[in-house]
């Protein structure tokens, strides 16, 4: 290409990159096309590059600006053009955002902040391709002391071990918890092992004083709430009739002896 069409060329890059930036700082990301996305990320660490090509093959590639963001480092470096800088800055975006999602939720009332809490746990979880659970800890004002993924499986199946879960809550002086893990199927109907691990930790939550508020499935665009179906209320019926019947043994008894230290499989 003789000298004056590359310089031509490169000044009409460089007006297509400037009006992508004047665009979002106008009105953020608001009628962006997924690529377009992408690709004023690849610019900032490429900025005198075109990088519409990459943005445009990324998305044809995983399908949507989530299956970008989300897309393992060594696929996205397989789209010619967008190597170790570029993919860590992908990377980085994803990571800052889980981290400005959680830090909002510290410190605040479960209650009055139903969206956040969704916001945060879909984003962390929506597309992992294996089974991760998650508790959330509150204090007794039902504000979020800490999050932490404490077991991790495959997309069939996992243990949670309940006595360690009382252990991690009482540790932190949590009063309140909230259980969370995905399904990696997409379908987030609860199955029978996941009834089961709930029930348990409602009972042990009920001998300890720890109040169990949910248990929440994540699946592809929706979730189900254990909460939300009754069946925490239902679990802590059914504990109050065993408990009626004697057949519950002392709170402290009942932890040190390991009755709540049985693994339970959950999918």
């Amino acid at each position: 290409m003789p000298k004056d069409q590359r310089k031509v060329h490169r000044d009409s890059q460089d007006g297509h990159r400037q009006r992508l930036r004047d665009r979002f700082l106008m009105s953020g990301l608001s009628g962006f096309h997924d690529y377009e996305i992408v690709e004023l990320l690849l610019t900032l660490t490429q900025p005198y590059r075109d990088m519409k090509g990459q943005g445009k093959e990324a998305i044809e590639r995983f399908g949507s600006l989530r299956g970008v963001l989300e897309a393992p480092v060594d696929e996205l470096r397989r789209i010619k053009g967008i190597g170790p800088v570029n993919s860590l800055g992908i990377k980085i975006v994803q990571e800052v955002a889980r981290e400005f999602l959680k830090q909002g939720l510290m410190n605040k009332p479960v209650l009055n902040s139903a969206q956040a809490i969704f916001d945060y746990l879909y984003h962390s979880m929506r597309d992992l391709r294996y089974e991760v659970f998650k508790v959330l800890y509150l204090n007794s004002q039902n504000e979020i002391l800490d999050t932490e993924d404490l077991f991790e499986g495959t997309v069939d199946s996992s243990v949670v071990w309940t006595r360690e879960v009382v252990s991690n809550a009482l540790k932190r002086s949590a009063t309140g918890l909230i259980f969370v893990h995905n399904h990696p199927s997409g379908n987030p109907e609860p199955s029978d092992s996941d009834k089961d691990v709930t029930r348990d930790l409602v009972y042990a939550g009920r001998i300890m004083q720890i109040k169990v508020l949910d248990h929440i499935v994540i699946g592809d665009n929706r979730y189900f709430s254990f909460a939300g179906a009754g069946l925490i209320e239902q679990f802590e019926v059914d504990f109050l009739t065993l408990k009626m019947k004697g057949l519950t043994r002392s709170p402290r008894q009942a932890f040190e002896r390991g009755s709540s230290g049985q693994g339970v499989p959950w999918s």
